[in-house]
């Protein structure tokens, strides 16, 4: 009788992150097979479908949003702090203390993935009308690291004017017009690191 064992991939860029949240895992799950990731080009160069879970860093998420949302029930996206909420994606807070990191990783695996927000999330308010899409997330990096509108949509592989309505609608939303403000908010809430713009 084969047994399954579980394929765990860690996507973080921070080796020492990397390493602590590996030692972690391999005490709550022995039999499960960890590999890490510093780059999301290594985890494909591997074979990105064969894992059972996806831990990864904020910015390798919002990098390649589309990636994950098709595995979306596997994936948990790892954070520094407050994050807004990621269309039902599992943010766990890497700053908890070990105890509270242990139970929050403990609680993801006994609920499927559901609710591991870090304890302050619950008492955010939830405005749904705020909450960035992924394609919107992806815009408004791209905007931080200085791209134009044109460049974006080449990268994105979508049109021009698909590229202006997305940065209308986050405009709209978190109403902060300038690429400063916008930068200063992606900054805050852990869409990039401030030393990638």
């Amino acid at each position: 009788m084969k047994t399954n064992i579980p394929e765990i991939a860690i996507l973080e860029p921070n080796t020492l992150s990397a390493l602590g949240l590996q030692t972690i895992l391999e005490e709550l799950i022995p039999e499960a097979v960890i590999r890490t990731f510093p780059s999301f080009g290594e985890l494909v160069d591997d074979t990105p479908d064969m894992y059972a879970h996806y831990f990864v860093s904020a910015n390798i998420y919002f990098e390649h949003t589309a990636f994950f949302l098709e595995r979306k029930p596997k994936s948990i996206v790892l954070a520094t702090g407050e994050q807004p909420q990621l269309n039902g994606i599992p943010v766990l807070n890497t700053r908890l203390p070990q105890d509270q990191l242990v139970k929050a990783i403990l609680q993801l695996r006994k609920t499927g993935h559901g609710g591991i927000c870090h304890p302050a999330a619950s008492s955010l308010p939830q405005d749904s009308r705020n909450e960035l899409t992924p394609r919107e997330a992806e815009v408004l990096v791209l905007v931080t690291k200085g791209l134009i509108n044109k460049e974006i949509a080449d990268k994105l592989h979508i049109s021009l004017t698909t590229v202006i309505s997305h940065r209308k609608n986050i405009t709209e939303k978190l109403g902060i017009k300038s690429v400063s403000g916008l930068a200063i908010y992606a900054v805050m809430h852990g869409y990039v690191d401030a030393d990638r713009i």
